[in-house]
């Protein structure tokens, strides 16, 4: 597939927030001491939502994570793999209002912030890098002020929305110059298009 370049000089900054849901949890119950307190000394989390009348995870830390825990997984099997696993059932509007209050801490980067989903931003930062430095030094300083607040993060900047999530998602992150998103794209797996998991399993399977 041939990915279309974006508007001429436009470049996106799509940044992703792996652990979000459980990191807002966390956030909650420690308050600050959540930035300090190591992961090693919380129990392993999950967050669960009911789906195909089950409730199963929708979210993990990264210690759960390390567990070989997998989202989508029944919550009565993840706590007979391991019966210390926290579960607290997703709370939606927690999570939109974390997500927003991330968004307007990026207008100091751009004043174009979208959210992506429950878990990503879009920053538009066309003519913004070079106030910054470029867009490496860009790139870094936003994911070192996030570390330092406690969040996990991983971004990628491209010239078009679709290259810049997939990169952030699949590709590590990092930067993909203009007109390199086609090559970006071809090293990834399907998933990395955006396509239902369904569609993916599909043109797999061929």
């Amino acid at each position: 597939m041939t990915a279309r370049s974006g508007t001429d000089g436009q470049r996106i900054l799509s940044l992703w927030f792996p652990y979000l849901p459980t990191e807002g949890i966390w956030r909650r119950r420690l308050g600050r001491a959540w930035r300090t307190t190591p992961a090693a000394h919380r129990p392993p989390l999950a967050v669960s939502r009911r789906e195909k009348n089950a409730q199963r995870i929708a979210a993990l830390d990264e210690r759960a994570e390390a567990l070989k825990l997998k989202r989508g997984m029944g919550i009565a099997d993840a706590r007979a793999m391991h019966p210390t696993l926290e579960v607290i059932e997703a709370d939606p509007a927690a999570e939109e209002r974390l997500l927003e209050g991330l968004a307007d801490w990026c207008d100091r980067y751009t004043p174009l912030v979208a959210l992506d989903g429950r878990d990503g931003l879009n920053l538009d930062i066309t003519g913004c890098a070079h106030l910054f430095g470029g867009e490496r030094a860009m790139l870094d300083d936003l994911l070192k002020r996030l570390g330092e607040q406690g969040f996990c993060a991983r971004a990628a900047i491209a010239s078009t929305t679709g290259a810049a999530w997939a990169a952030a998602r699949f590709a590590r992150g990092g930067i993909i110059e203009a007109g390199g998103e086609a090559a970006c794209l071809r090293a990834l797996p399907l998933a990395a298009l955006r396509l239902e998991a369904a569609v993916c399993a599909a043109m797999e399977s061929v």
